[in-house]
C-alpha cells in the first residue's frame, strides 16, 4: 500500500512522449489540469483541475472537482528519460489543511521500445500519509494513474501537434 505502478506502451517515439509529460501545458491537456507555470527543476506550480477533452466518461469523474487548486512541486527532470514530481495525494476536501501532510512522490520514466516508448509512473510514499486517509487516498490514485494512462494514450494518439 505504498507504491502504485502503472505501464503503458505508447505508440510514438519517446520525443513526442517526453512533451507530453514534461511541458504543463501538454501534460494539462490530457491529465485534466490548468498549471500555473512551466515545469522547471525544483519549481512550485498551483494546478486548478479543469476536466479532460480526451475522454468524456474520464471527465465526468473529474467534473465534480473542476476548479479545485492544488500544489504540485517540480522535483527532478533527466530530459528524455525521466521526470518527477510531488503533490499532496487525493487532496479533495477543502475543509482539510493538507500543507501539514507529507506529499507522494510520482515518477515518470520513458524507455524507448522500438518506434514506441514505454512509460512507468509509480506514485509512491503512501506509507506517510496519515493513517485515516491513506487507504482512501491509494485507492483513489490507482483508480486515477489507471485512468491517466489511458488519457495519454489518447492524447498520444491524437495527433495534437506539439
Amino acid at each position: 500500500m505504498d507504491r502504485i505502478e502503472k505501464k503503458v506502451l505508447l505508440h510514438a517515439p519517446v520525443e513526442r512522449v517526453w512533451q507530453a509529460v514534461s511541458d504543463a501545458q501538454q501534460f494539462g491537456a490530457w491529465f485534466g489540469v490548468r498549471f500555473d507555470g512551466s515545469f522547471e527543476p525544483q519549481s512550485r506550480l498551483t494546478g486548478a483541475i479543469t476536466p479532460t477533452a480526451m475522454d468524456p466518461e474520464i471527465a465526468k469523474l473529474q467534473k465534480p472537482h473542476e476548479s479545485k487548486q492544488f500544489e504540485f512541486w517540480v522535483d527532478r527532470i533527466e530530459p528524455m528519460r525521466y521526470i518527477a514530481f510531488r503533490w499532496h495525494p487525493f487532496a479533495v476536501d477543502a475543509n482539510v489543511d493538507y500543507t501539514k501532510e507529507p506529499t507522494t512522490l510520482i515518477e515518470f520514466t520513458l524507455r524507448p521500445v522500438g518506434d514506441s516508448t514505454e512509460l512507468t509512473i509509480v506514485e509512491s510514499g503512501f506509507e506517510n500519509i496519515p493513517i485515516a486517509r491513506r487507504a482512501a487516498a491509494f485507492r483513489a490514485n490507482d483508480n486515477g494513474w489507471t485512468h491517466q494512462t489511458k488519457l495519454i494514450a489518447l492524447y498520444i494518439s491524437s495527433g495534437i501537434p506539439v
